[in-house]
């Protein structure tokens, strides 16, 4: 990068950090307005200025992870290290209270856990003094230009594990290529999911980037998950009923996830819908949705079971979406049907479920068109096509039974990323 384009670079950071300390106090307000409905997005607001008490011990291993999808895609390479440096303590930050709870959940005390700071050049330095990371792990795609720079200035090495890039995220770093190209810079290595990934982030001047592959392949089940979930739908759900799950559904999917169920009740009086939305705060919205519709709701939270009058059963707790899954006959994946980019597919198709979402899938293209390929998934675009799949796979056990083989056939066939960052995890610890 020349001179001129250097100086662009810092001319776009600091503009970028000012307009950040402009929006800090809505930040801060959103925050306390959120936790009328849930106090936990009001507590531990400190954390968000990296103000935290300092980490007992000397150093630490840093994993950032956004939200529940990027905790849950990091929880195979969390459990690794805690194998392989078991005297190096780990710390797990997540942006969300559903990401916070999600580490507590599936982690307990084995990490110290703490929201991940502001993008705001203080906020960082303070963080990063507090607990003093000898590696920093940052999953996906969180790219942050303040933290990436307080990193390099510290001398913390810095990987970007499973990294994925859109074209559309492509596109939108391009607008702001000189602050892009700089931040590229300060990162150590990217590890990116797939050649496509890699590609766009060195088209944008990432300066080392490797193909490691996805880690959400290496995701492993519990031993008694399937056990578990016939348990589940024996004696909540009902034995002799169909059960199809729409998981991780969003605002403007869930009334097209509705109407292709209210299709799907007049050909399968029987069918139970198991509805799961991807944000907590829209739970009572969405089962006042479809009681408005006239079907009968339970609530995971009631500790009910459904009788042969409930219709939807709805998934209102956390870190039970695995054990849902196992509990049904096919799996809709939402964040698809609307631009979202889509949803973790693989974990259905692991259990044996045939998969489908709808176009919107730039987060997970490479899976989905893997999965397609295989004929372990179908794509749709709206609620007659969805509820016209769903019938043809209730019809046909064989098809379902066959599709469900080929998925998990799919997610076997391409594990290997866990080790090939594990190695990477090494050689920078080394120091290379």
């Amino acid at each position: 990068m020349s001179a001129i384009e250097e100086g662009r670079g810092r001319i776009l950071r600091r503009l970028y950090t000012g307009l950040l300390y402009l929006l800090l106090p809505l930040a801060l307000l959103r925050l306390y307005w959120r936790g009328r409905q849930d106090a936990g997005h009001r507590r531990r607001w400190r954390e968000r200025l990296g103000i935290i008490p300092p980490l007992p011990e000397s150093s630490c291993l840093w994993v950032h992870a956004v939200s529940v999808g990027e905790t849950r895609a990091a929880l195979p390479l969390i459990r690794a290290l805690l194998n392989r440096y078991p005297d190096l303590p780990l710390l797990v930050t997540t942006t969300t209270l559903t990401g916070s709870r999600q580490v507590r959940e599936a982690l307990g005390e084995r990490v110290h856990h703490v929201y991940a700071p502001y993008d705001l050049p203080g906020a960082a330095a303070r963080f990063l003094r507090q607990t003093r990371p000898r590696l920093a792990l940052i999953m996906e795609t969180e790219l942050w230009p303040n933290l990436l720079r307080q990193c390099a200035v510290a001398g913390i090495p810095t990987l970007i594990a499973n990294a994925r890039l859109s074209e559309r995220s492509a596109r939108g770093y391009a607008r702001i290529r000189w602050l892009t190209a700089s931040m590229l810079r300060d990162i150590t290595l990217i590890a990116a999911q797939a050649e496509a990934d890699a590609e766009r982030f060195r088209a944008l001047g990432a300066p080392r980037v490797e193909v490691t592959g996805n880690l959400k392949y290496d995701l492993t089940l519990p031993d008694d998950l399937l056990e578990r979930g016939r348990q589940f739908r024996q004696d909540v759900l009902g034995a002799h009923r169909a059960v199809w799950i729409a998981a991780s559904t969003h605002a403007g999917e869930d009334e097209q996830v509705l109407e292709a169920f209210a299709r799907l009740r007049a050909r399968w009086p029987e069918l139970l819908l198991l509805l799961v939305p991807r944000h907590p705060e829209r739970f009572d919205g969405v089962a006042a949705l479809y009681q408005q519709r006239g079907f009968s709701v339970v609530r995971r939270s009631e500790q009910r079971i459904c009788t042969p009058e409930a219709a939807v059963f709805l998934g209102d707790s956390m870190g039970e979406l695995l054990l849902f899954y196992a509990a049904t006959d096919l799996a809709f994946v939402g964040g698809s049907l609307v631009p979202t980019g889509g949803h973790n597919v693989l974990e259905p198709a692991l259990l044996g479920l045939p998969v489908l979402f709808g176009p919107h899938m730039f987060n997970f293209t490479e899976a989905g068109e893997r999965l397609l390929e295989a004929k372990a998934a179908w794509q749709v675009t709206d609620a007659a096509e969805l509820a016209a799949m769903v019938d043809r796979l209730l019809t046909d056990p064989a098809l379902r039974q066959n599709a469900g083989q080929l998925g998990r056939s799919v997610v076997e066939r391409h594990r290997g990323a866990l080790a090939a960052l594990l190695g990477w995890i090494e050689t920078l610890l080394d120091g290379e």
